[in-house]
């Protein structure tokens, strides 16, 4: 079984997000505790497993994705990576529509390596700033929001660009603080230098002290600073140690994520799927 590793949310090598992706030959997966061996293996933030649906069905592919330590109902770069294999093995075409544990979600190709996707909007909900959060991160919160089901994070405010760059939370302390993770966000310094706002993302409740890129993030991010630039398009920069560029338009209780994507590794998976 082929397994790639799809670099996500940017069109290089060695930066944005890596994830892998296993496309299945059969029409059901394998038990859950072999697709999470399989993702603790590979050992990167999510590894996505897919197979194609029967003609008919209300999707083309099922599709599922695991952190290194459990499954997860929602994930933006894993679903890019998917597609880009999809298309660029030609196992499909145009829109794919994929049936996860969030519904459906669809993507789209673009020119040359980009694809947009189809993901549900966070409801964000004002709340108070959870006991010990300032002290985890090392920032005092402007602002926390709750994001809802799909995602279940924390949004966090913070004073500035430089403030979200400069962190090194305390990540065992970060796990008391949400349901997955804690994504903290601040507007661009210098929106000359092509995007409006930057993000951070930590989910150490599920494996990943610090995620490079998170797709789902900006399904909340988008709706947060679109209401407070008075804009639906935007694009968010990801400050990672490797970076990501993910381009948003909110659409009512749809947001519209695009990215690039860029094979980086593709190898055969000798443990049987």
């Amino acid at each position: 079984m082929r397994i790639r590793i799809v670099d996500a949310f940017t069109d290089r090598p060695f930066s944005g997000n890596p994830a892998g992706v296993v496309l299945l030959d059969s029409d059901a997966f394998p038990s859950a505790g072999l697709l999470q061996q399989v993702a603790a293996e590979v050992n990167l933030s999510e590894t996505a497993f897919t197979h194609p649906l029967a003609p008919g069905e209300e999707a083309d592919w099922a599709l599922r994705w695991f952190t290194p330590t459990t499954e997860v109902d929602l994930c933006g770069h894993a679903t890019l990576a998917t597609a880009h294999v999809l298309h660029t093995t030609g196992a499909a075409e145009g829109s794919v529509r994929f049936a996860t544990r969030s519904g459906v979600l669809t993507t789209a190709a673009r020119p040359g390596s980009a694809y947009t996707m189809d993901f549900p909007t966070s409801r964000l909900v004002p709340e108070p700033a959870p006991a010990g959060l300032a002290e985890a991160l090392g920032a005092e919160p402007l602002a926390v929001l709750d994001t809802g089901e799909h995602i279940g994070d924390l949004l966090v405010e913070l004073d500035d660009e430089a403030t979200v760059r400069g962190l090194t939370p305390d990540f065992e302390a970060l796990t008391r603080c949400s349901r997955r993770g804690v994504i903290v966000t601040a507007a661009a310094e210098d929106p000359t230098l092509g995007y409006d706002f930057v993000s951070r993302g930590f989910f150490p409740r599920v494996g990943i002290d610090e995620d490079p890129v998170t797709g789902s993030a900006h399904t909340a991010l988008a709706p947060f600073w679109s209401a407070r630039f008075g804009r639906d398009a935007l694009t968010g920069l990801q400050g990672s140690a490797r970076t990501g560029l993910v381009h948003t338009e909110l659409r009512g209780d749809r947001t519209l994520l695009t990215g690039n994507a860029v094979t980086v590794i593709d190898g055969e998976l000798l443990a049987g799927l």
